[in-house]
């Protein structure tokens, strides 16, 4: 059958045509769902706000901050939390076979290591908390100045918790295991948007990133990806709210469950599995915690003295010796003239160094002073 190249080049036009058309439709429909993602935020950020008018009413959980750090317990009602917190901590919690049974904010302290982290059993969450049922506002308050999110499943209903949770916690900007966009951004007086990007953008464009900040009524700023990033992250990133914190997944009740669940839900990343009841590994979810917390163990020495192993300086880890000053008295830097140190922080013990050095964990430390 012959084709004249006249009707081979028509059919090669409506190819392109055609082509052109579905990934212009497939653009438009990605610059739709990111207009749509930025209207949701900036909605559902003016639902969660409360009411000025309206003054809370109730108590709130204001517990005050001591210890090294602090871990938030959040779980469904009668999930273990309470009776996990009488187990770790000296504190006595009530914990009875119905749910709601702990209504505020209890403290105790974990002394693991020589540091002393705080621990807060939370009543428990129901769907909509984030929206303020079952006293969730307060809950999910406490839970963002925590340093470490310990989320208490079921494992009979592990999944269908988890699920909820990290939903209800999404909603009020708790990032969970995610560190924070690799995304510079900074609103100005004049000069328009100022776009750049030094990796190849697969989920944003340019045109994408305008139209986001149109709908947060901002037409001058610079932004800069630095890693490609989705509507979502880059949503976060301007909102600027958000907390980004470690959290642990930890099924309780695996006494109830079969050998193999028990091993898949273990199998999980950032989970542990335990037994309140039958006092399961217990310590193995304390050193996950502690590594979690990211805290080192400073012992200090005086010259011509043995360290002191007795009292240790609990910091960040990534502590240098400037931060180890300011822990023991805030003048002592400016004071400082060079430091000892002993451990695997350095190249030869005792090497002498500067206020720049980094500790690492159970380093020991003489100061000697100008």
């Amino acid at each position: 059958m012959y084709i004249s190249s006249e009707l081979k080049l028509s059919l090669k036009t409506d190819k392109s045509r055609e082509k052109k058309s579905s990934v212009s439709a497939a653009t438009a429909t990605e610059y739709h769902l990111g207009l749509l993602k930025a209207k949701l935020a900036k909605y559902r950020a003016q639902l969660l706000e409360p009411s000025k008018s309206s003054a809370a009413k109730g108590e709130g959980f204001d517990v005050m901050k001591s210890g090294d750090a602090r871990v938030a317990l959040i779980g469904f009602p009668s999930v273990g939390k309470s009776t996990f917190l009488s187990l770790m901590t000296s504190t006595a919690s009530e914990a009875a076979s119905y749910e709601f049974t702990t209504l505020t904010c209890i403290p105790g302290v974990i002394e693991y290591k020589g540091a002393n982290i705080q621990l807060l059993d939370l009543p428990g969450i129901i769907e909509g908390a984030a929206q303020g049922k079952g006293r969730g506002r307060q809950v999910i308050a406490v839970a963002r100045t925590a340093d470490v999110v310990i989320m208490m499943l079921d494992a009979t209903k592990g999944e269908v918790q988890r699920a909820l949770l990290e939903k209800e916690l999404e909603s009020v900007g708790i990032r969970l295991n995610k560190s924070k966009p690799n995304i510079y951004f900074k609103p100005k007086k004049g000069g328009g948007i100022s776009f750049n990007s030094t990796v190849t953008l697969t989920q944003c464009s340019e045109k994408l990133v305008q139209l986001i900040l149109h709908e947060y009524k901002i037409f001058n700023a610079e932004v800069l990806f630095r890693e490609d990033c989705s509507p979502d992250e880059f949503i976060d990133v301007i909102v600027g709210n958000r907390v980004y914190m470690p959290c642990l997944y930890v099924y309780n009740k695996i006494d109830q469950i079969s050998m193999e669940e028990v091993d898949r839900l273990a199998r999980r990343p950032h989970s542990v599995v335990i037994s309140c009841g039958m006092k399961l590994n217990l310590d193995y979810l304390l050193e996950k915690l502690w590594e979690y917390l990211a805290l080192t163990c400073i012992y200090t020495k005086k010259r011509g003295q043995r360290p002191d192993f007795t009292d240790a300086i609990i910091l960040r880890k990534g502590a240098s010796v400037e931060h180890v000053c300011h822990r023991i008295h805030r003048s002592l830097a400016s004071q400082f003239k060079y430091a000892l140190v002993w451990g695997t922080s350095t190249k030869y013990s005792p090497q002498r160094v500067g206020l720049t050095h980094m500790m690492e964990h159970e380093d020991v430390i003489q100061i000697v002073k100008k």
